[in-house]
């Protein structure tokens, strides 16, 4: 699969089977995530991998307690609001279930920290697709970054005092066996030509 075909293919994967994908191919995804641009090329954007079952259900349940304390008003963000309203009910696991996953953080009071975090997360979506693992980006983790039972869950598998999590991201292989490849027709994302006449 070539690069824009991995880019024009690419769909977020929502449901995965209870199967680990090879760390070598985990460790590929991360790779086209650091290798990922970034302001004056500064590398700041720090991976946290967490592939233990355990932990990843302790962190659901946690995310879910703290989303549930919430309310959402109408002019929470729409995703915010379906996320805090989900947190209601037991069944609610905010990561889907996906064998890994990956939290982004970044430098606080960096300006380019949500960009190089972005530029990262869209890197590993898209070698995800080319390896024929599904992934999806999570903000979840990133809405309660300044949640202090969320930041003493994380600061023991290594994030730092001085980063904020920009995003985070879920990889597995779907249920399907192949990732969703149909491409979705485009409703938005405007182009404006500016041309000489």
């Amino acid at each position: 699969m070539d690069a824009l075909e991995a880019i024009l293919t690419r769909r977020s994967t929502r449901k995965y089977r209870d199967k680990m994908p090879a760390r070598e191919l985990i460790e590929k995804v991360i790779e086209a995530g650091r290798f990922a641009p970034s302001g004056s090329n500064s590398q700041n954007t720090h991976f946290i991998v967490f592939t233990d079952r355990k932990n990843l259900t302790k962190m659901a349940e946690l995310v879910r307690d703290e989303f549930s304390k919430m309310e959402a008003g109408p002019d929470t963000y729409v995703s915010l609001r379906n996320a805090i309203n989900a947190s209601k009910t037991s069944s609610y696991v905010f990561h889907y279930d996906a064998p890994v996953f990956i939290v982004v953080a970044n430098k606080k009071n960096y300006g380019n920290a949500m960009a190089d975090s972005a530029c990262a997360l869209e890197n590993m979506m898209i070698a995800a697709n080319a390896l024929d693992l599904g992934s999806c980006w999570i903000n979840q983790i990133h809405w309660l970054d300044e949640n202090e039972n969320v930041r003493n869950f994380l600061h023991p598998f290594g994030l730092d005092d001085g980063e904020t999590v920009t995003g985070g991201l879920i990889l597995g292989y779907p249920e399907t066996e192949l990732p969703n490849r149909s491409p979705l027709e485009r409703k938005g994302n405007p182009v404006t030509w500016v041309e000489e006449k």
